[in-house]
């Protein structure tokens, strides 16, 4: 099938924001003036098409990431809308490994909001370009000029202003851009048709001198045409825009456009930029992936005719066409009814029906090709992070690594006929989301669920009742503690030996422990020299260590961060088997951790609360006493200030109760997880007590 848009013509885009700074408005907009809605759809009312769970419309906020197509000026624009909330993270990751620009949205009150900076490192991470758009104009207290500031000194990136806004606050009816050095005003109430005109008196220094800034900025990043400016050359709007939409693609420059969504000012600028400055699949290096065989790096160009190469980033269970596999196409296509490989777990897959998703509706595909984004119903086996190529050219592309889940409750069903119910639920709810972990504890017999926020577990649990008509109890949120060693303890060793009438059993392992770094995990190194211990004993004493580290020595919480070296032991010809060696590892793991001078870590947030001035030393104290550590602290538009401290997790619960009622409802506040740390003496008591 032929292509409907050259490859240079599609544009993978995100839009990423701090919450509340607008985004889902945005989108709303972008889809009425592409014509794909004939109506703009409200948050506050419940009626905009990319948040379409229940969830998200109650509650007024991005949950999951919706992915939406559209068309503006022949060009093919795939937007993924994003969440805001940090509980949700691991949404905006996983679109922007996938992503080839991004739409970064700030409210020109606040400017550079905490989880803006997290973005904006998930986007630096995967070498996203952007472009930023200052919305809310219109709201009192804007500033375009102290969000581009904020920009530079928050995010260290280097802002260029393309526009000017024309009126401030309430006045704020219009742009005028820098480039063509024309006023774009609406004047119509749903903002359909932008009036282009002359730039306002008043307003003509402000704009040359802007300019004269602009044709700067954009000269520094080009040789040639820093040359031609430095000779007094005219330069024209051609050359700039091209040096501009490649300095932005290399990430040199972020073009910075402003208008309000929600009063449809602005946004036929922002698509004309997304076409202008964002790159094509094709203005991105070929992607590179690994061989699972060789070891080697293989690169695939974003080709219909290349070998197929595409990534699954995001897993659905759709109650209408049954399990969703989210991917993006960089090489080669797929068609509906064809097998792919997937390497990563090493299985043939039968590709079903192929999707165009729009939110939650959709439209059939025969297939999709390089450099498109689309859905595939039928994948059995393949979970977000896998690769799917030709069984014949094989390759597995960078995965997505998501955060550890830093929250738990236990969990159980009223009913016994919601027992089957809420393990099927719970089984399809974690292939959704990777930060959401299930367990059964051995001990207690209880399901524990884990994620990243008291606010994530809740939408899952409320998902639980509407979508899967599971009813059930939550324990009290538990912090999810880790244990390891901070000494090195040369030698530790167990024989297990058993005799029990017959055949007994003989197991002899000898480890060295030491402490690892930080994210390392359990790593295990087989050390074994000669035959002290056979080959085929060894993966059974890996699973033996790996089993305890899960389970916990000191309190029952996992063993991490640290590296175990067999080096000895020995075995018995008749008696030995894999059960023996794995139970010897498992108690020499064990009495190795009480020698290595053991310690509980527990989760640290970095806690950013915005209060008005007056509450400022009521609420320093309230974090001292939840054992916080104050980072610092900065003014904030409109007599308010903001505090960062790094707070151990198990002291924030409760904290946005505390907050309301110490600063009359005024105070506002956001965490995300930022490290462990060892937990104190006092409090290590009372949790082992």
């Amino acid at each position: 099938m032929a292509r409907k848009y050259p490859l240079d013509t599609y544009r993978n885009i995100g839009i990423i924001a701090h919450i509340d700074a607008g985004k889902t408005t945005t989108t709303e907009r972008i889809l009425f003036y592409t014509g794909k809605t004939h109506r703009i759809g409200s948050v506050d009312d419940g009626t905009t098409v990319t948040d379409w769970m229940e969830q998200e419309r109650e509650r007024g906020i991005t949950i999951v990431s919706a992915a939406v197509s559209a068309e503006w000026k022949g060009y093919q624009v795939n937007i993924i809308d994003t969440p805001g909330h940090i509980d949700f993270t691991a949404e905006v990751q996983r679109s922007l490994r996938v992503l080839d620009g991004g739409i970064v949205v700030f409210d020109a009150v606040q400017g550079v909001e905490p989880q803006s900076e997290t973005v904006w490192r998930q986007a630096d991470r995967y070498q996203v370009p952007r472009i930023c758009f200052v919305n809310k104009m219109d709201r009192t207290g804007a500033s375009y000029e102290r969000s581009i500031e904020s920009m530079r000194r928050r995010l260290g990136a280097n802002p260029i202003a393309m526009q000017l806004p024309i009126g401030i606050e309430a006045g704020f009816k219009g742009v005028v851009d820098l480039l063509s050095q024309k006023a774009i005003l609406w004047d119509d109430d749903m903002g359909r048709e932008p009036l282009e005109t002359e730039i306002p008196e008043d307003m003509l220094l402000a704009v040359h001198q802007m300019r004269e800034q602009m044709v700067e900025q954009i000269c520094e990043t080009d040789d040639d045409l820093t040359l031609k400016y430095l000779e007094g050359k005219e330069i024209t709007i051609a050359e700039l825009k091209a040096v501009l939409r490649s300095a932005t693609i290399t990430g040199k420059i972020t073009p910075v456009f402003c208008g309000s969504s929600l009063r449809n000012k602005g946004v036929q600028p922002l698509l004309d930029a997304v076409i202008d400055y964002l790159p094509s699949p094709a203005d991105i290096p070929p992607v590179s992936g690994i061989h699972p065989h060789r070891g080697d790096t293989v690169e695939r160009p974003a080709e219909d005719t290349a070998p197929t190469s595409a990534l699954v980033f995001k897993i659905v269970a759709d109650p209408y066409v049954g399990r969703l596999a989210y991917i993006r196409v960089y090489s080669g296509k797929l068609t509906t009814g064809t097998m792919v490989y997937n390497p990563t777990k090493d299985r043939r897959e039968r590709v079903g029906r192929l999707l165009r998703m729009y939110a939650d509706r959709r439209e059939d595909l025969n297939e999709i090709l390089a450099g498109d984004i689309g859905a595939v119903v039928g994948l059995k086996e393949s979970f977000t992070g896998d690769t799917l190529c030709d069984a014949s050219n094989l390759i597995i592309l960078e995965n997505i690594t998501f955060p550890e889940p830093v929250i738990s409750v236990a969990i159980e069903p009223k009913t016994t006929a919601d027992q089957d119910k809420m393990a099927d639920a719970l089984h399809k709810l974690s292939e959704e989301d990777p930060t959401f972990r299930v367990r059964v504890d051995e001990e207690t017999g209880q399901t524990i669920i884990a994620g990243m926020g008291e606010l994530h577990l809740e939408i899952l649990v409320d998902r639980m009742l509407r979508e899967f008509r599971v009813q059930a109890r939550v324990g009290r949120p538990q912090v999810a503690y880790r244990e390891t060693i901070t000494t090195v303890v040369p030698k530790a060793e167990f024989r297990y030996v058993k005799q029990t009438g017959g055949r007994g059993q003989y197991g002899h392992v000898i480890f060295e422990l030491k402490p690892g770094e930080p994210g390392s995990g359990i790593v295990f190194e087989n050390g074994i020299i000669g035959g002290d211990i056979p080959r085929e004993y060894i993966p059974a004493i890996e699973k033996g260590v790996r089993e305890s580290a899960e389970a916990g020595v000191l309190a029952g919480y996992p063993v991490v961060d640290m590296a175990i070296r067999l080096y000895g032991g020995s075995f018995h010809e008749v008696d030995s088997n894999e059960m023996a060696f794995k139970m010897a590892a498992s108690m020499a793991f064990k009495e190795g951790i009480h020698r290595g001078a053991p310690i509980l870590q527990e989760p640290i947030m970095k806690v950013e609360v915005i209060v008005p001035e007056e509450f400022l030393g009521e609420i320093i104290g309230q974090l001292n006493a939840r054992r916080g550590e104050i980072q610092g602290t900065e003014m904030r538009p409109g007599n308010t200030q903001e505090i960062i401290a790094m707070v151990p997790l198990g002291e924030m619960f409760g904290y946005a109760t505390d907050l309301r009622s110490a600063t009359q409802g005024r105070g506002v506040f956001t965490m995300e997880f930022d490290h462990y740390s060892q937990v104190s003496d006092n409090v290590a008591k009372m949790i082992l007590a």
